[in-house]
């Protein structure tokens, strides 16, 4: 391992506060940009910004600190500051840059500096700078260097005892560090090897004597002063695998690397690269009023999120990126139901990303007239048109997943593969014996077309089937490699199980003797029976004393109380009204019925404020127990709020879940019933349900009410064989009103309860489900076989598919263990930071298998292993550990309530608990 590497390796706790993962390495960016590309920028320790752009420093979560920019020896004229500099500091301007050049010999410059420009970003939270310009004295004849250096000495030894635990990385400043080295953190430099001549605008190589002479200056400073140190070339960002191959050969020679392009303000290459976790998305925006019911969104999302991605949309009609980076974005996905106005602007556009490499796959229909020239550049020819009938006369496994393809002549695009190296899917022959590709994977991507993507089915409403495996489809024409994927349906080696309630039909009557209140039988016969955690929710507007039913409200509300006052209820709101349809509900015309729209509550004009933020201040101030936070709310009606909408729960802090429309069964035998994770709508991500509620499995109330039962077959179906979703039992509070739908909760309670699983919160699930997006993966470039994990701060639970390499537990800091799943193997993280190392493990290793409770804390010592779990109920856990091992609580020993092989099965009646596995050897 490179010295500089070992070094910051011991400085990683101070750095971002963990003591576990020093193993882990060490990378640094550099972006000044206004808008910070985070997936990329996660993959680092430390990114150096540009501060007045107002990032937050911890805006991209836990595991990567944000490091200011500060010019020490120029102020830019654009600086706020500049105007407060007392004017003996200024004494020129710097011609390249425009900037001021200051006198730093002048005692009042440490001052102004430490109080003006360090002092308001440590209160805003930056605890660690780059200083720049350390040599700009160098400008100014009439001032002596050594006066100079006094000064900057001064100001370093000033911002040390002013602001202690700063950390400071100098750019150069080299004659400086016999004074002040023990108050610096790391040394960096511009152009090793690759410089940027700014007068020429041209990229440059270094001389061999200026690189000479750099490169003594750093084996200095790692040799004298055990100080770090850090590269900055420039290559242009087209130059990736330039790039690639310079930052290698930088860490050989000791030095952390940063290549980019010289504004600094792109994404560049470090010690550690980002691996994509996002696709972009094509669709056509003109098949629905919102992004939620696009074919886009309702069938690929999910295929995607399942392998790992996150989805990105565009229309034809957008601002389309020049380029895509290969380290953000895995390919290209389209979805067209037909040609579109702006065809030729996509096909130029789609043609220009296929030249630059990226993977494109196509769905239904290429959105573009496909000419004869076209055809040719793509690989493909077309064919006289077919004459029916069609027949399936050749076929990959992957087509026919869950009917076989029922393609029409008369929509038939007429094209065949021609490119030596493409592969056809599907063949079909005509009438007169020719053949046509309406399926194929190319060199540039693939395609799946028409009846071969998704087929509705005829007089069927809502009933829809794949003609070919969309994960299999994907993964084939995106190239995607196997890798490991964050999981938000399994937590702890186990899957998820939550339950939420909406509040609809809080007021009716129940139908049992004495015809109790529908709250009050949830409360008493479910809510107080089983004490799983819950979130319970109702509509401001059927309890309160101002509401629909006002002589109820007294009684409404103290169940109310009950229900939020139990430990294992988190309390939601439901809105105020219950739009049905939000984005129509705020700008109905005069005309329309407002029970179209919302509940009819006379005289109230609806406002997306008076629903969410009104609601939860009625809850917080008349229902909820003091302390008890109340944050969360579930959409009503079609759950389909605007960004707008969005905005207000991202604005104000709060969490929101609803919408999707998961309802996989024996009745919809397809995975094109299950939804993604959520939707995006501009920058703003609203959690879907994971699994539809018991209004569909009765056909909107109408009966059977029984009919939620078969919820469990959505709970089974979507668990195996590949888990799609956690379990989730989703339900209104007018299913405590019939017999038969109270008989049919108990069912579904009972199942649930059986599984093996971690019952969590849906507040839980909500921020796990967000931080699938943001969860960083990326590999270090001189160690292809360690995967880094980054930001896996709520979700900590990644994936291993069946043709992933096995990980090596002893040398994968920060993952605990691995549980066999239906579809691979689960890992479970013990931090938000943790690295994976692919090999082979002793059989006889001590690691973790699963547990229904999180894993908050897993430390390895020469012969133990320390841990700690928290649950929601009494604790049961499998490890792994050979017979000889002893686990114990405080001083009490714990014993196995089974074992199975190496696997120990324990069990403890408590729900949190901190404990010692001791091993001999």
């Amino acid at each position: 391992m490179p010295r500089a590497l070992a070094f910051l390796l011991s400085m990683l706790p101070c750095l971002i506060g963990m003591t576990e993962l020093q193993a882990a390495p060490f990378s640094i960016a550099f972006h000044y940009g206004s808008t910070l590309p985070a997936d990329g920028l996660r993959a680092h320790d430390i990114v150096v910004v540009e501060a007045d752009h107002g990032h937050a420093p911890g805006a991209l979560g836990p595991d990567t600190e944000l490091f200011a920019y500060v010019s020490v020896g120029e102020v830019h004229p654009q600086r706020a500051y500049l105007a407060e500099l007392p004017a003996a500091l200024k004494r020129q301007i710097n011609p390249d840059w425009g900037s001021v050049v200051i006198d730093v010999s002048q005692p009042a410059w440490a001052e102004f500096m430490a109080e003006r420009i360090v002092g308001p970003l440590w209160q805003r939270g930056y605890r660690g700078f780059f200083l720049d310009t350390l040599d700009s004295y160098r400008l100014l004849d009439d001032v002596d260097p050594a006066a100079a250096q006094r000064g900057l000495e001064q100001l370093i030894q000033t911002l040390a005892k002013r602001y202690p635990g700063i950390r400071l990385i100098f750019n150069r400043g080299f004659e400086l560090l016999p004074a002040v080295h023990s108050q610096v953190f790391a040394v960096a430099a511009e152009s090793v090897h690759r410089g940027w001549r700014a007068g020429q605008s041209r990229y440059v190589a270094v001389p061999e004597a200026d690189r000479r002479w750099l490169l003594d200056r750093f084996d200095e400073v790692r040799q004298r002063y055990a100080l770090p140190v850090i590269g900055i070339d420039y290559l242009p960002a087209t130059a990736l695998d330039e790039a690639r191959d310079l930052a290698r050969r930088m860490l050989a020679e000791d030095i952390i690397p940063w290549i980019a392009e010289p504004s600094l303000t792109t994404l560049g290459t470090g010690a550690n690269e980002a691996l994509p976790r996002r696709v972009l998305v094509v669709y056509d925006a003109n098949e629905a009023s919102a992004i939620n019911y696009t074919n886009a969104h309702r069938y690929i999302e999910m295929p995607l999120n399942y392998l790992g991605y996150v989805a990105d949309y565009v229309t034809p009609d957008d601002a389309l990126p020049e380029r895509l980076d290969p380290r953000l974005h895995a390919g290209i996905v389209t979805w067209m139901t037909g040609g579109i106005k702006s065809g030729e602007r996509l096909h130029r556009w789609l043609q220009t990303q296929i030249d630059a490499g990226t993977k494109v796959a196509i769905f239904d229909d290429f959105g573009f007239e496909l000419g004869h020239s076209a055809a040719a550049r793509l690989g493909l020819r077309i064919a006289p048109p077919p004459t029916a009938p069609l027949t399936l006369s050749a076929s990959d496994p992957l087509i026919g997943f869950e009917m076989p393809p029922r393609p029409r002549a008369s929509a038939l695009l007429p094209i065949t593969v021609a490119a030596p190296d493409g592969v056809a899917l599907a063949t079909l022959t005509d009438a007169r014996g020719q053949t046509y590709h309406p399926a194929a994977i190319m060199p540039w991507g693939g395609y799946l077309l028409d009846a071969f993507a998704v087929t509705e089915l005829p007089g069927v409403e809502g009933q829809s089937r794949w003609g070919a495996d969309p994960f299999a489809f994907l993964q084939r024409a995106l190239r995607l490699p196997p890798r490991p994927v964050p999981d938000p349906t399994t937590a702890s080696g186990r899957r998820l199980l939550m339950v939420h309630i909406d509040g609809d039909g809080f007021p009716s009557l129940g139908e049992f003797p004495g015809s109790p209140l529908a709250a009050q039988v949830l409360l008493d016969d479910v809510l107080k029976r089983y004490r799983i955690p819950h979130a319970m929710s109702v509509i401001e507007a059927e309890v309160s004393p101002q509401g629909l039913y006002p002589a109820l409200a007294t009684r409404l509300e103290n169940i109310a109380r009950q229900m939020f006052a139990l430990e294992h209820v988190e309390i939601a709101s439901h809105t105020y009204s219950h739009p049905f349809k939000w984005r129509k509900v705020f700008d109905a015309r005069d005309d329309d019925r407002a029970a179209d729209y919302h509940l009819d509550i006379p005289g109230y004009t609806p406002s997306p404020e008076r629903e969410i933020l009104g609601s939860i201040d009625y809850i917080r101030s008349r229902l909820a127990p003091a302390g008890k936070p109340v944050r969360l709310l579930l959409w009503s009606g079609n759950a389909a709020p605007d960004a707008d909408t969005l905005k207000l729960i991202a604005d104000h802090n709060l969490l929101d879940m609803n919408g999707g429309n998961t309802t996989m069964s024996r009745r919809r035998p397809t995975v094109a019933a299950v939804s993604p994770i959520g939707v995006h709508q501009g920058p703003y991500f609203q959690p879907y349900a994971p699994v539809m509620n018991e209004n569909v499995y009765t056909r909107d109330w109408t009966g059977p009410f029984y009919g939620f039962r078969d919820v469990i077959d959505t709970f089974k179906m979507t668990g195996e064989p590949r888990r799609l979703k956690p379990i989730n039992i989703y339900y209104h509070t007018y299913s405590a009103s019939k017999v038969a739908a109270l008989k049919a909760l108990h069912t579904v309670y009972d199942w649930a309860l059986a599984q093996p699983t971690q019952p969590v919160f849906p507040s839980d699930y909500i921020a796990m489900a967000h931080n699938f997006n943001t969860l960083s993966l990326a590999r270090a470039l001189d160690d292809p076989d360690t995967l880094h994990i980054r930001n896996a701060d709520a979700l900590r639970t990644l994936r291993l598919p069946p043709d992933f390499a096995t990980p090596d537990l002893a040398n994968s800091p920060g993952l605990a263990g691995t549980a066999s799943g239906p579809d691979g193997r689960f890992a479970t993280l013990a931090a938000s930071r943790a690295s994976l190392r692919t090999g082979n493990t002793a059989d006889d290793l001590p690691h973790f298998i699963s547990a229904n409770a999180r894993l908050t804390r897993w430390q390895h010592h020469p012969k133990s292993i320390i841990f700690a779990l928290k649950a929601y109920s009494p604790l049961s856990f499998t490890l792994s550990h050979p017979a000889g091992c002893r686990l114990q609580t405080d001083k009490t020993r714990v014993q196995p309530a089974r074992r199975d092989g190496h696997a120990h099965h324990y069990q403890l009646n408590t729900h949190h608990a901190e404990l010692t596995l001791h091993c001999p050897g």
